[in-house]
């Protein structure tokens, strides 16, 4: 059960890269930085898109030949499963420092991975995961498709919480079903980045009426292994790559209903950002002039129907019982 509505929430987005190939690691530069969220006074600390697990940043995935094929191993092997025990310390790290935690990860069901986002409270509960349902452009050849059966919106005392990745959020028809659930903190990692990134956060923070965060990873090449084990392009074959060098420069950010930036962006390093969010006193004003699926929908002529069913590639039935246990119940024979 969620307590009573808080007025304000701290709210901390971490700008940061993964430790590639290098999962534990990641954990522990994630309790690094949870420390020092907490002690700002954070309540809820969001971290970048496939932050545990890594973004294949600038990687060829359709690389078919022998190191191609040993590079995705060692993806699939850098992924966690969900639940498992990456998962488990995560909770324990939220319920350390008394936190909402968010975070991007790469979740490995069996031989598919996917781009997820795993949810935790204070208490260190997993709450839940939001799988990416349209990996973009060359993400497809490495991500599976999640479906709406992973579109979660959480009840917490500070508001509504969910989250949508990426340019998942250039699709109109998800926004609309995540505004119908109610959501008031909208959770946007990404890898994408830059001024074009920010006015499109603009705009989905005041077309839902609702806070957004957006952390995005820094990454230098010194972040990602050396070649030839990990090519981040073809022209690393041949040239010796200066790792210092920028290859994403960040630029996480928090915007109010109002379309105001409350922190951020920043594109000059590794950071924490942070901002208060008023969601009882500033949602109504926000919404008092447009709500998109309330006083300001037609649902007598635009409606959208979401399939929220698990969509599974193969569903057993059961045949009629051929053999009972003593208690009456079918057993394999």
């Amino acid at each position: 059960m969620v307590s009573a509505m808080s007025s304000i929430v701290r709210a901390t987005v971490v700008q940061a890269s993964s430790v590639f190939y290098d999962t534990p690691a990641t954990l522990d530069k994630a309790e690094r930085f949870l420390k020092e969220a907490a002690e700002l006074g954070s309540q809820l600390v969001v971290f970048p898109e496939a932050f545990i697990g890594g973004y294949p940043r600038g990687y060829n995935f359709a690389d078919q030949s022998t190191r191609g094929k040993e590079s995705f191993r060692k993806y699939h092997a850098s992924a966690i499963n969900v639940p498992g025990p990456e998962v488990d310390r995560l909770a324990a790290m939220a319920a350390k420092y008394k936190v909402y935690l968010v975070t991007g990860a790469i979740e490995r069901e069996r031989y598919t991975l996917y781009c997820s986002v795993l949810f935790f409270d204070p208490e260190g509960n997993y709450l839940g995961k939001h799988r990416k349902i349209m990996p973009t452009f060359s993400e497809r050849l490495v991500w599976g498709f999640g479906d709406c059966s992973t579109t979660p919106v959480y009840d917490t005392p500070y508001g509504k919480l969910g989250s949508v990745i990426c340019w998942e959020n250039r699709m109109p028809l998800l926004r609309t079903s995540m505004y119908a659930k109610g959501i008031e903190i909208y959770c946007a990692p990404t890898a994408d980045s830059g001024d074009k990134w920010v006015s499109t956060m603009t705009h989905v923070a005041m077309e839902g009426g609702c806070y957004v965060l957006s952390p995005i990873q820094f990454c230098r090449r010194e972040d990602y292994p050396s070649p030839p084990e990990y090519l981040y392009s073809p022209s690393e074959d041949f040239v010796t790559p200066d790792f210092d060098s920028i290859i994403w420069a960040g630029g996480s950010v928090i915007i109010s209903p109002h379309g105001e930036i409350l922190a951020g962006p920043n594109y000059k390093g590794e950071g924490l950002f942070t901002a208060d969010l008023d969601v009882r006193g500033e949602i109504p004003k926000a919404k008092f002039k447009f709500d998109v699926v309330g006083h300001y929908s037609r649902a007598d002529i635009l409606n959208l129907t979401v399939n929220n069913r698990p969509l599974v590639p193969v569903t057993f039935t059961s045949s009629p019982c051929k053999s009972k246990d003593k208690d009456g119940e079918c057993k394999d024979i």
